[in-house]
């Protein structure tokens, strides 16, 4: 389907889109040795539903070309070795199982590793086999041929985490010094705008002005994807500037194992920090969701932060950011999701890399303590379980409150009122489907942590005694039983009235049952 000015067609009947950011877990269930080779079988799963779960067959040989090809991380991963000789022994298959399930588990809760295609098409070739940049390809031919200012200078190759989204650098023919990147990628889960308003919402991007949001050259959709061109920065994110990285380096690469990292000086994370807070209120104040702040989506231009992707909310794309917000029901809502997002940020513009896990209740020496007192407000365990602060209360903490910025446009967005609501209705459903994962996530912790409880040797202990207890209860009621009944058939021959029935002995383990 063609980038055409033409009304989308509704999106009844279409298959809905896959939420990529769901984490796969995998499990080696067992190994079966043929006459050359073995081969592991791995039950393979989506999310905490045991039911979306399938299995997949890999020898030793698919691992290694797995790991092979993502060596450009720069990472240390944990593959078992080669071996030539005696590699179908059953201690040393045995062996290699163990070491294989370990390296399934490091890749699968990496953050960058996880969500990357080759780790995807490993676990789940049935939804991973397209070739999204062919695809790409064929969608951005269609938009030239309705438009042919435009011209292709080269793909920017894997230079994203989104697997199916895709780069180009390309030049107006009128003004060919001037280098674009166009972006191409698939309408998501979240998409909820109407096909028709999703038009009006996309067509509008390129109005938009204010000194923090990069500005958008030209911006369509088709029945199932979309296409966006703004101008390339040769200078890069601001996750490029703290990775001392080029831009046009894969995303494995520059991100994964950094060398040279480094942490900004107090006054820019003052002065970065205020500018993307000022975007953030900007947008929420006109009831547009974000969702999707990150430092790979902050370009740096002269020393000026500009929000990257703002068309993503539109397009129904889930946050990077979103199987860390899915552990936590408090962030329900899209402006908790930027705090939330915000303190990732900050987080690395502080200490050069991002936490190594959430909630963080323990910091090194930051370059103030102003710092560390608003990143305790939205990474602490205390925060995560009772709430963030809002973008305007993070505008009033010490940190970014006394930092003067110097605009020098004034800020403009003008929406119809119509479009307003149906942004209002989009938001609304898009935090319905956050709540909605929470809620199954929280109920799957729950129950495996009461399955984990009830299997536990101390339980067992527990049940023991009790149906110990319970047995002896039992033979002594029915002596006592016994002993009155020959009582009564001793004496005048009257039948004994009935007894009350004892309370009922509770189960085994029943005062520790979960619900």
């Amino acid at each position: 389907m063609a980038f055409m000015e033409q009304q989308p067609q509704p999106m009844i009947g279409r298959k809905p889109p896959l939420d990529d950011t769901v984490p796969l877990t995998a499990v080696i269930e067992a190994s079966q040795s043929l006459q050359s080779h073995t081969e592991y079988i791995i039950r393979v799963q989506r999310g905490v539903s045991t039911d979306n779960s399938w299995t997949v067959i890999r020898r030793y040989s698919d691992f290694d070309m797995l790991n092979n090809s993502l060596l450009i991380s720069g990472l240390n991963l944990p593959l078992p070795p080669k071996k030539l000789l005696g590699n179908m022994d059953r201690e040393f298959i045995a062996e290699r199982q163990k070491g294989l399930q370990a390296y399934l588990n490091y890749i699968t809760c990496h953050h960058i590793l996880s969500g990357c295609e080759l780790v995807k098409k490993f676990l789940d070739t049935n939804n991973y086999s397209a070739n999204y940049t062919e695809i790409a390809l064929q969608q951005v031919s269609m938009f030239f041929r309705s438009d042919p200012k435009w011209e292709v200078i080269e793909p920017l190759k894997d230079i994203g985490w989104r697997l199916r989204k895709r780069y180009f650098l390309i030049k107006d023919k009128d003004q060919p010094k001037d280098k674009q990147v166009l972006s191409w990628v698939d309408l998501g889960p979240d998409k909820f705008l109407s096909d028709k308003d999703l038009l009006s919402a996309m067509k509008l991007l390129p109005t938009l002005s204010h000194s923090n949001i990069s500005p958008v050259t030209f911006a369509a959709t088709s029945e199932s994807s979309a296409l966006v061109i703004r101008v390339f920065s040769e200078k890069g994110t601001l996750r490029d500037h703290i990775c001392k990285v080029k831009p046009k380096e894969p995303f494995l690469k520059k991100y994964c194992n950094p060398k040279k990292i480094q942490g900004l000086e107090q006054q820019q994370i003052q002065t970065y920090g205020r500018q993307i807070l000022e975007a953030l209120k900007f947008l929420h104040d006109k009831g547009f969701p974000y969702g999707h702040l990150h430092a790979s989506n902050v370009l740096i231009e002269e020393d000026t932060c500009k929000l990257l992707d703002i068309e993503n909310s539109l397009l129904g794309l889930p946050s990077y950011y979103r199987p860390y917000v899915t552990q936590f029901r408090k962030i329900n809502t899209t402006e908790s999701v930027d705090v939330y997002s915000f303190g990732h940020l900050l987080y690395e513009m502080t200490y050069g890399r991002p936490p190594d896990a959430v909630p963080v209740d323990q910091y090194p020496p930051p370059p103030s303590s102003s710092v560390v007192s608003v990143l305790q407000s939205i990474l602490s365990t205390e925060a995560c379980k009772t709430g963030m602060p809002t973008v305007s209360q993070l505008l009033q903490t010490p940190l970014f409150s006394d930092t003067l910025l110097f605009n020098s446009e004034k800020p403009q967005f003008k929406i119809s009122s119509k479009l307003k609501e149906a942004l209002k209705s989009s938001k609304e459903c898009l935090e319905k489907r956050l709540v909605e994962e929470q809620r199954t996530i929280h109920q799957h912790k729950r129950l495996t942590r009461a399955q984990s409880h009830h299997g536990s040797e101390e339980e067992k202990r527990k049940r023991k005694i009790l149906a110990r207890k319970k047995s002896r209860q039992s033979t002594y009621e029915t002596e006592e039983d016994l002993s009155v009944k020959y009582n009564n058939n001793s004496g005048s021959g009257a039948s004994s009235p009935p007894t009350c029935p004892s309370s009922p002995t509770p189960l085994p383990g029943s005062e520790h049952a979960p619900f």
